[in-house]
């Protein structure tokens, strides 16, 4: 919790990095897990639980750099991202609509690039902060 008071910018983009990652090698564990053992063919538990996990540091780094940032369209830009991949990932879980699997990709990608711009460009000043800007 410390270090998303402290850097909550690098913490959702690493947060969100991780997860994208999660999600492209995903298909290629499975694939490589079916062609070498039958026996066990179901998803490892922890693997599952994985995208909760995200989820949840995401949410707190989000919730943090909507505190400190100067620009006010970054704060609904990173909620909107986190709520899309919320909805996917519960999506996946429930099989609620029809989704292609590379959507989740979308909102990932967004945290990221809006984490770096927010850390880049968007962060109050000790002296001043123009929370005012747009």
């Amino acid at each position: 919790m410390i270090l998303t008071n402290q850097k909550p910018d690098n913490i959702g983009a690493i947060a969100s990095t991780l997860c994208l990652i999660h999600c492209i090698v995903t298909p290629f564990i499975f694939i490589v897990q079916s062609c070498s053992i039958t026996c066990c063919s179901a998803t490892p538990t922890w693997w599952k639980f994985i995208d909760y996990f995200f989820l949840i540091i995401s949410f707190f780094a989000i919730y943090r750099s909507t505190q400190t940032t100067s620009k006010k369209w970054i704060k609904p830009s990173l909620w909107l991202s986190w709520s899309l991949l919320f909805f996917i990932i519960i999506n996946e879980k429930t099989a609620w609509y029809p989704l292609h699997e590379y959507f989740i990709y979308f909102p990932a990608l967004a945290l990221i690039i809006l984490h770096l711009y927010n850390k880049k460009y968007c962060q109050c000043n000790l002296n001043k902060c123009c929370a005012n800007e747009r």
